[in-house]
């Protein structure tokens, strides 16, 4: 008989949930609802969204097993009696940069460069406003009722892992995975192990935390309630067992293990934010702060660069533009490369890397001359294409083998984001078969537990595209004058939500 796997992603911007041949890989079903839009979220939008991709899915009557993998470093609060405290602080909200440079400064007694060396010391990571363990600083120091009433701490998919489950077992039942937990700024991924020191640190408390699960460990079983009428009806009526939940995962690793990425491979998933990342064998501990030293959902380690602007950089200028993405594309691809002087800065949301939270987004290099919708779509293109090919930069020169690039994401599906990053780059770029990489991921991961081998399946990736071009290191070197150039305006006042 043909078990059923299920993946959910539940990002930023939608839960998707395939449910797939746990042999084969083979997509069976799959569906898909939409989150709120903002920085702050109400939980509950997270979880009705997952019941109703489910229900779209068809349920999981049939299904055998089942992960969560979520978007990274949210901070969820929760009360003594597991209810949430107040909406959940995402990735990108950034208002607790003040918070995260303090902590950086205070580990260091004052010295923010010797800080920096110890958080990168202590859990691999520098951190910064995304990550959790300054969402906590600044709960306590904002809200701090707030931070009294939270007995406990999780992550996104911790949350909708233990809402699967029916809540049982209570807080002491919350479990999270090493690529989540290695996000927080309070755990370690080259001692697998928390760091109570520091989350004492950050908010003066010692809420409770989630138990981290290694790659195949058992989360529990999904309860009939909690994952709706059509699987419980389905169970009651086939007498199978309920589904096991696997431990989930952070989307980046996540995406890593639905794509099948290795040593030596390098991927760049282009969606809300921007990602770049490699699979290592050793953990990695950057103290620039640009490189995060997270873990994988193998039991290996990811070396990841975020930036804050990604697709929605295009979605923006195709907005201010008045044409949808396609033609956007081909506006972009009829320009010159380097958009005949026009560059653009993409931090419309501040930006993590580098880390400049309150800038803003600018164009460079106006003249009546190029200011034409065809140079703009392409300086778009290329402005986030040379964000992420910074963050390209940082993994190779902190020795993570390049063997190829691997191209990623809802954003990776642009005609016009295929043929330019070669040249961004300065390498062959791999354009795997369209798919939903962080649910086929988690769907990965839930078919791994139920193998009980060494490593997971081998499921067929598809066709993959490969694209070439001449690199373009003037198009590069004009983005890098317009980064260093950034700064010298006073910093928007952002509105956190």
């Amino acid at each position: 008989m043909t078990e059923l796997v299920a993946g959910i992603d539940s990002s930023t911007q939608s839960c998707k949930v395939v449910i797939r041949d746990a042999t084969t890989g083979e997509l069976v079903r799959e569906g898909r609802a939409a989150h709120p839009d903002g920085t702050e979220v109400d939980p509950a939008a997270w979880r009705d969204a997952m019941r109703s991709a489910l229900a779209q899915a068809g349920g999981l009557g049939d299904v055998a097993a089942i992960s969560v993998a979520g978007q990274q470093h949210g901070m969820v609060c929760l009360d003594e009696d597991g209810e949430v405290v107040r909406p959940a602080l995402l990735w990108n909200d950034t208002r607790s940069a003040g918070a995260a440079a303090d902590l950086v400064a205070e580990l260091g007694d004052g010295d923010p460069q010797r800080g920096a060396q110890a958080w990168a010391a202590a859990v691999g990571s520098v951190p910064l406003a995304a990550f959790t363990v300054t969402k906590l600083r600044w709960l306590a120091e904002h809200e701090p009722d707030a931070m009294v009433r939270t007995a406990a701490v999780c992550l996104p998919h911790d949350w909708l892992t233990w809402q699967l489950t029916g809540r049982m077992g209570g807080l002491d039942a919350l479990r999270t995975d090493r690529s989540d937990a290695s996000g927080t700024g309070y755990w370690s991924p080259a001692t697998e192990s928390y760091r109570p020191d520091l989350l004492h640190r950050a908010c003066g408390r010692l809420p409770e935390l989630p138990q981290v699960l290694g790659p195949t460990a058992i989360a529990g079983e999904v309860s009939p309630a909690a994952a709706g009428a059509t699987a419980a009806g389905a169970t009651a009526a086939t007498g199978r067992p309920a589904a096991l939940l696997g431990p989930g995962a952070g989307d980046n690793a996540a995406a890593a293990l639905g794509a099948g990425i290795e040593a030596g491979d390098v991927a760049i998933s282009i969606g809300s934010s921007g990602t770049v990342f490699g699979v290592a064998t050793s953990a990695t501990a950057d103290p620039t702060g640009i490189i995060a030293g997270f873990a994988d959902a193998a039991g290996h380690f990811l070396p990841l660069v975020c930036t804050l602007n990604a697709a929605r950089v295009i979605d923006s200028v195709a907005r201010m533009l008045g044409v949808d993405l396609q033609r956007l594309a081909k506006l972009a691809l009829s320009a010159d490369p380097g958009a005949d002087g026009l560059a653009l800065l993409p931090y419309l949301d501040g930006e993590r890397t580098p880390n400049r939270p309150g800038d803003t987004g600018a164009l460079h290099g106006l003249t009546r001359a190029n200011t034409t919708p065809e140079n703009l779509a392409r300086a778009a293109v290329e402005g986030m294409l040379n964000g992420l090919a910074d963050g390209l930069d940082a993994i190779r020169a902190a020795g993570v083998p390049v063997r190829r690039v691997l191209l990623i994401g809802g954003g990776a599906r642009s005609e016009a984001t295929r043929q330019l990053a070669p040249g961004i780059f300065g390498l062959p770029v791999v354009v795997p078969a369209p798919r939903e990489y962080v649910a086929d991921g988690a769907a990965r991961q839930a078919a791994w537990l139920l193998s009980g081998e060494a490593a997971p399946p081998a499921w067929a990736m598809g066709e993959a595209q490969r694209y070439e071009g001449d690199p373009q290191p003037a198009v590069r070197a004009r983005y890098a004058a317009a980064r260093d150039s950034a700064g010298s305006l006073p910093a928007l006042d952002r509105d956190p939500r």
